[in-house]
């Protein structure tokens, strides 16, 4: 839960790396709060907060690319139908590399 609390914290922050656990955790947890919703029936609660953490995910999906050398921007390959949201989901899988342009490895344990 703490993954998902300090995205929400960083709610609009673009700068910096997310490591492969912070973003998987804080989708995996925001995944289980849409289907719970759905579940209960209450499709206009879970549109609401699909809309209202629609920048923490944008914001910690870019700082997840940053964290593999890429730019924010890629996450627009996504809008392009099928092809786009497999790469954009390679891109999201891949491993940290060392420090970067966007700063230190957030594996390496040194706070930025």
């Amino acid at each position: 839960m703490n993954y998902f609390t300090d995205a929400l914290k960083r709610y609009a922050d673009f700068t910096g790396r997310a490591s492969r656990q912070e973003y998987w955790m804080y989708i995996l947890i925001y995944m289980i709060i849409n289907i719970v919703l759905a579940v209960l029936g209450l499709e206009l609660i879970s549109a609401l907060v699909g809309l209202g953490l629609l920048i923490p995910s944008v914001s910690i999906a870019t700082r997840r690319l940053h964290d593999t050398g890429r730019s924010g921007w890629w996450q627009l390959i996504g809008l392009i139908p099928i092809i786009g949201l497999i790469v954009l989901i390679v891109f999201l899988v891949q491993d940290s590399h060392d420090e970067n342009d966007y700063g230190v490895n957030p594996k390496s344990g040194v706070s930025v």
